[in-house]
This record gives structure tokens, C-alpha cells and sequence, in this order.
């Protein structure tokens, strides 16, 4: 290795000094060689005759002979060619590699250390495959160089050869085999938990992965994050849609109180009742700090006198708040002196907060709230009446308090910030909300299925209930409905009695509602039975009427 690494101009003659480096002039006999060192110009006849170049001389013995590499099939043996003379140095090392290693880049020495901003290669190096590794190794044992050595001449680094011996030494040509990168494809969550994802998602098509991931947690306690919960679901067929909104010209401005029962949210929503195309009112009260429904009334009215029974229901069930927030309804403020809403709050020391008009966003909780309510429960429920209506919002409401959890107050349960400080209450009440509130609230009691079918002329049908509907089906798959009335249980008994809720509601007494008021005769007046109670006057033999 010595005489390929020497200078290929510093040969060394046998009877004379060294021949000189180019640029310098030759050193002559006498003077002359002496004159020019001392910085004499030389003589025109010395410039003019140059002295014949020195003949090269016999190379050097290599003190460092190379190894012996016994023969081995396929490899390319030593021979007397370019390493035997230092001044015919190969042209280019890949000759004495095998043709399967030609292509990889000599590394002679070590570059400059540090930071430095190079060009990227255009050709990347190709990859070693594993019967290159372990040709590589076996060279690397019979050569007997060291591995910083032989590393440099083949283009790899040191540690290279020493992770490819250690995985060789440990698991044999098997560990010189490619391993593949990354962790295992598909969802790590155990199966039962992927199987209930799909479950929630098919049964609730509106849940997000967040919403999703809470419901594990608090239900059957199976930990999911949302991303796990998006994986699981993007490999089940789910994929993102961007469903287009319209813009928003002004960003949100949030507020929230900082405990219970510091600021309550009030606000009337309307609907109608499908199976007797009758509108009804609704009124609940929020709490601002836990969004706990701390009650609702249901009245087929709009009045003061509903807002009035569900505030006296709610102070006396959950106690009296410091403020509560209205917007401008006539239940609630009226444009000459005091409603009777602002009275009450004023006797009970409550503080009235009016939002601005026009600007639905001051009550955004108990608005979000009515978003909620009508996509899962009131949307599809079908009430028989306006009493069943009022018991089966009243289990959404209990649904919503202590079963739903809320993203906006970290996965948490309203009746889990509510009831903070008072852990009895609410496991007391809790213990009373029926376990399938929801299902209550959007289907009702359950019925006993009720599924016939048959053929009638040769042409076959199917009957069968759909909630509080009877629908027959015919052969070419049309549906019929042929009865509203609720099918009947089996064995005759009564029907299953729905269950009261725990949130408190506001029942107006005394009260008659309009809508089943009959229209007096033409020429009679309801005050004509109190007239003619009326003791008789003077000289009026027909009593009280005249």
C-alpha cells in the first residue's frame, strides 16, 4: 500500500540527490548549483543547455507486503499488475472488487468536520443487498485489514462493517437480511374496542372522533384517542368530507362563569308536534359555568306565567343563582316598567342580564343546546301528545346532564361540574336516571315486536311496526302505512308506563290552553251564566239581565 500512496514525480535516483521538484531548477556540480541557491542569475550557457532529465529507478521493497487471500471460487485472485509499481497507479480501484460490488464510492480518509452546505447528488448510491453484505464481510475476514481500511476502500464507514459482523455472529446470514421499517400496519386498539367504534359510528352518524372517543371513556371505559378513533374508522371505508359553510365575517368571543349556580342562560325554543300538527313552546334554564339543564317546561303557549313555573321549579330543586341572562322576549323584558319575570328576580335577589337585540351569540349555550335537542331527539321522535312529549324531552334532558359529554367542558358530563362539590347529590340522582334515557327520549316505552306476513290471491305482503306506525309492504316493495294506532302488547297486559325524569319541570296550573276552548253560540257569552246569578234588581222581574 506504500508505494501506490507515493508521489508519482519523487523518485529516488541511486548515485545522486533527488530529482527536484517541477518549478525548481536542477542542482549541478560546483558553483553554479551553489550561485543560483544564493540568488546569482545563471549564465546564459547554463540557460541555454538543461540538464537531461535523471533515468527512474528501480521501485522500493513494500514494507508493508500485503496479505495472502487464499482462493476462493468467484473471487479475483492477486496478480502482478497495477499495485506492483508505485509509479502505475490503478486508474481506478473498482477493478479489484467483485463485478456485484462495483458501484459503490471510495471513501479515502476523513473529510473536514463540521457544518457545510453542499450540492445534493443527482444519483444517490444504490443500496447494498444482503448477498453484497455478506460477500463484503467475507472479503473483509480473509483480507485481514483493519475495518477503518478496508471501509475506505469499498465506500462504507467502519461502524458499518461492525454492525453487519455483530447481527452476522448473532443470528447468522439471516441477520444480514433487510428488516422491514416502521411499527406493525393497522390499528394497534384491541378488537373489541374497533368493533364498538363502528358501532357508535353506524348508530350515530353525526358523532365525531372526539365525541366518539369521550363515549368510550365514560361508557364501557374502553381508551381511545380521537386519532385512533379516525384511524380505526378511515380503515372501515370513513373518509373526510368538506362539507362547504358559509362565512363567518366576525370570530366567536367566548365567556364562561367560574362555579355553579353564578349565572344561568334562559331561552324559549318552538316545534311541532307531527301526529297533531300542533306548536308547542319550550323553556329551560342552563347553567352557564356546567351547561346543566337545571329545568324545562313544555305549554302549548308562549306565556309568562311557563317561564315563571320553570324558574320556581329550578330555584327550589338546584337554589338561586347570583345572575341570569335573557334575551329581549316579551316573557322576559317589556319596553314600559317591569315584567312580571324581572318582579320575581327582584324579590328573589337575582340580578337580571339583558343581551344586546339581535345578537343570539350572548346566549350561544342554551342556543347550541336547542341544535342539540332537535337533531337527536326531537328531529325523528314522533310524541303521541303533548304530555308525552314533556316526559320524553325530560329524558333527553337527563340523557344530556349526566350520560352526554360535553367537548366544550373537556369531555366532561354537565352533572360532572355541576354537582363538583357535591358528590352525594349527584350520585344520588344519577342513580335515578334511567339507564336508556336516550332511547326513551327518541323512541318512547319499547314495544313488543310485531312483524306478519303471508299471501293474499297469490300475492305476497308483510306487515310489521315501525315505532308508533303500522306499514305493509306489497310484492313490488311498496309501503303502505294502514293503522297510527300503537300496536298492542303481548299476553293483553297494560302497557309499560314511562318513567318520570330528574330534571325538575314547570307544569302551568289553572290554565286552559286555546287551542281546545269551544267557540261560544252566536248571541250567548260566557258571562251570561254569572249574570244571571245576579240578585234581581228593582222593577226588573228578569233578574239580573236587562
Amino acid at each position: 500500500m506504500s508505494e501506490f500512496f507515493s508521489h508519482p514525480n519523487a523518485s529516488i535516483p541511486s548515485d545522486g540527490p533527488p530529482n527536484p521538484l517541477p518549478g525548481q531548477p536542477p542542482a549541478g556540480a560546483g558553483g553554479s548549483a551553489g550561485g543560483a541557491e544564493r540568488g546569482r542569475s545563471p549564465s546564459a550557457a547554463e540557460a541555454a543547455d538543461p540538464p537531461a532529465p535523471a533515468a527512474p529507478l528501480a521501485p522500493l521493497p513494500s514494507q508493508h507486503p500485503a496479505p495472502a487471500v487464499p482462493a476462493h471460487e468467484g473471487y479475483p485472485q492477486p496478480t502482478a499488475g497495477p499495485l506492483d509499481s508505485p509509479s502505475n497507479p490503478p486508474a481506478d480501484m473498482e477493478a479489484l472488487l467483485p463485478p456485484d460490488l462495483q458501484g459503490l464510492r471510495p471513501r479515502f480518509g476523513r473529510g473536514s468536520r463540521g457544518r457545510r452546505l453542499v450540492k445534493k447528488e443527482a444519483a444517490a448510491t444504490p443500496a447494498i443487498t444482503p448477498q453484497q453484505r455478506l460477500l463484503l464481510l467475507d472479503i473483509w475476514r480473509r483480507s485481514g485489514l483493519p475495518a477503518a481500511d478496508f471501509a475506505a476502500l469499498v465506500g462504507l464507514s467502519k461502524h458499518t462493517l461492525y454492525g453487519w459482523k455483530k447481527k452476522f455472529d448473532a443470528e447468522g446470514p439471516a441477520g444480514l437480511m433487510d428488516q422491514p421499517r416502521g411499527g406493525p400496519k393497522g390499528s394497534r386498539l384491541p378488537d373489541l374496542t374497533q368493533r364498538t367504534i363502528l358501532m357508535l359510528k353506524q348508530a350515530n352518524p353525526s358523532w365525531g372522533c372526539q365525541k366518539i372517543s369521550d363515549m368510550l371513556l365514560r361508557g364501557p371505559a374502553l381508551p381511545a384517542s380521537a386519532a385512533a378513533v379516525a384511524h380505526v374508522l378511515h380503515a372501515a371505508g370513513y373518509e373526510l368530507e368538506e362539507v362547504p359553510t358559509r362565512p363567518h365575517p366576525d370570530h366567536p368571543r367566548r365567556f364562561e362563569r367560574a362555579r355553579p349556580n353564578q349565572l344561568w342562560q334562559t331561552d324559549l325554543f318552538t316545534f311541532v308536534l307531527k301526529r297533531q300538527n300542533r306548536r308547542v313552546y319550550l323553556v329551560a334554564f342552563m347553567d352557564d359555568y356546567s351547561r346543566f339543564l337545571v329545568g324545562y317546561g313544555l305549554h302549548a303557549s308562549q306565556s309568562s306565567a311557563l317561564v315563571l313555573e320553570v324558574l320556581r321549579a329550578a330555584l327550589t330543586n338546584y337554589g338561586v343563582p347570583e345572575e341570569i341572562l335573557t334575551d329581549n322576549g316579551s316573557q322576559y323584558v317589556t319596553w314600559r316598567g317591569k315584567s312580571a319575570f324581572a318582579k320575581e328576580l327582584e324579590k328573589r335577589g337575582i340580578r337580571q342580564v339583558v343581551a344586546a337585540p339581535r345578537r343570539p351569540q350572548t346566549l350561544g349555550k342554551i342556543e347550541r343546546f336547542w341544535g342539540t335537542l332537535w337533531r337527536e331527539c326531537v328531529e325523528s321522535a314522533v310524541f303521541v301528545d303533548l304530555g308525552d312529549a314533556q316526559r320524553r324531552i325530560g329524558h333527553f334532558i337527563d340523557h344530556f346532564n349526566f350520560q352526554r359529554p360535553h367537548q366544550g367542558i373537556d369531555g366532561l358530563v354537565p352533572a360532572d361540574r355541576f354537582f363538583g362539590a357535591a358528590a352525594e347529590v349527584k350520585r344520588t340522582l344519577a342513580a335515578r336516571v334511567a339507564a336508556n334515557a336516550l332511547e326513551l327520549a327518541r323512541q318512547g316505552v319499547p314495544r313488543a315486536p310485531f312483524y306478519l306476513t303471508g299471501q293474499v290471491a297469490g300475492q305476497p305482503f308483510s306487515v310489521h311496526a315501525e315505532g308508533e306506525r303500522v306499514i305493509l309492504t306489497r310484492e313490488a316493495g311498496a309501503r303502505q302505512e294502514v293503522d297510527l294506532v300503537t300496536p298492542a302488547v303481548a299476553g293483553g297486559g297494560p302497557a309499560p308506563a314511562m318513567p318520570e325524569p330528574v330534571c325538575p319541570v314547570g307544569v302551568v296550573t289553572g290554565a286552559v290552553e286555546t287551542e281546545e276552548q269551544e267557540a261560544p253560540l252566536p248571541g250567548t257569552s260566557p258571562l251570561d251564566a254569572g249574570l244571571e246569578q245576579l240578585p234581581p234588581l228593582p222593577g226588573d222581574p228578569k233578574g239580573g239581565q236587562s
